[in-house]
């Protein structure tokens, strides 16, 4: 059977404190436009490569 020695409302209070305990929410993160930059160079290449290769 169960420990008479221990409270078993403990963790539910535990849990309950953890639940409802006030965070600062993280902050969001900024994004960054490396990506989307190097990406549309890539494609303006491929395009100029292409419109010489077909001329």
């Amino acid at each position: 059977m169960s420990d008479p020695q221990v409270d078993p409302s403990g963790s539910t209070q535990q849990f309950r404190a953890f639940a409802q305990r006030n965070e600062p929410e993280a902050a969001p993160q900024k994004r960054s436009l490396t990506v989307p930059i190097a990406v549309a160079v890539a494609v303006v290449v491929v395009i100029a490569l292409a419109a010489y290769l077909i001329l």
